[in-house]
């Protein structure tokens, strides 16, 4: 599977479960497994979500 930012092979482990982060390594997108309906393993841009310091 190729990298949906600068289309380098994105190397996903053979034992990646759903939910979990991948991270391109020429670019450095990150992007969450996820399964289609078929059940087969696709990528979407993770969402960064920063750190709440109770403001």
């Amino acid at each position: 599977m190729n990298c949906p930012e600068c289309d380098a092979v994105l190397k996903i482990p053979n034992d990646a479960v759903e939910g979990e982060i991948i991270s391109c390594s020429d670019c450095g997108s990150e992007f969450e497994i996820s399964k289609n309906d078929e059940g087969h393993i696709e990528v979407k841009r993770a969402e960064n979500v920063g750190e709440d310091w109770g403001e």
